[in-house]
């Protein structure tokens, strides 16, 4: 039982709420019973598990080392308002998207709530796989994680620059779509292909430029009211489902 918050292994944990930390050690943090489930469902490496004395554990963790701490040391760790006493250290997985379905590119998004949120709807829409351009928030930042509600353990995602992969995944047969709202067509006149990938760009500057040229679909989601635009991962929804027909 570790009672001290200035323990070296809770230091240790306690790192992995940087992005530098995961990265340097291959590992991420999961919090919470549904979350830490999900992802030994989904047969990610799980490292160790961190329980908070008193909290009833599933029978699965007699097989991994558990990690037993007070109430106010579990608080020191959680990132969350009312932590469940369960976390996890997760190994990060190298993913293979799957090419032949369909793809979600992510350019630049920022809000970790939209990425999460982003990810889970592409799991429910039987998406493929997910590739992460640069300048996109972390996909291991905990309210990332957290608003996938476990999506992240299911769709393969991987970071990649989306000039280099747009033009394989066009070697490969894919049409490629972007968003914006200028100079594009409306997305329920364009047709769809067994193979599409779908660009969205980030909250407010959209889809760069340089890869909405080299689409080959530049689609819209027509506005009818006042507000300016959708927010990017409701927009996401509305063309994935279209997409996937």
């Amino acid at each position: 039982m570790i009672t001290s918050a200035k323990n070296e292994k809770i230091k240790a944990l306690r790192k992995l709420h940087k992005k530098k930390e995961r990265t340097e050690t291959g590992t991420f943090l999961v919090e919470g019973n549904h979350l830490v489930e999900e992802a030994w469902k989904s047969n990610w490496t799980i490292m160790e598990v961190i329980a908070q004395e008193g909290v009833e554990l599933p029978k699965w963790c007699e097989e991994i080392q558990v990690i037993f701490v007070t109430e106010q040391v579990f608080q020191h760790v959680s990132q969350t308002k009312s932590p469940q006493g369960i976390a996890a250290v997760v190994k990060i997985k190298q993913a293979m998207v799957d090419l032949d379905n369909h793809l979600l590119l992510i350019d630049a998004i920022q809000d970790p709530g939209n990425l999460g949120t982003m990810i889970r709807t592409a799991d429910a829409a039987g998406f493929g796989g997910i590739i992460l351009g640069s300048g996109t928030v972390d996909l291991y930042n905990d309210k990332v994680v957290r608003s996938t509600q476990g999506s992240l353990f299911h769709i393969p995602i991987k970071a990649a620059p989306l000039d280099t992969e747009i033009k394989q995944l066009k070697h490969n047969g894919y049409t490629i779509w972007a968003t914006a709202l200028q100079n594009a067509h409306n997305f329920s006149e364009t047709n769809r292909n067994s193979k599409v990938a779908l660009i969205l760009g980030n909250e407010g500057a959209g889809v760069q430029q340089v890869l909405q040229e080299k689409a080959d679909n530049v689609v819209k989601i027509p506005i009818y009211g006042e507000a300016e635009s959708l927010n990017v991962s409701i927009a996401a929804g509305i063309l994935m489902y279209y997409i996937k027909g």
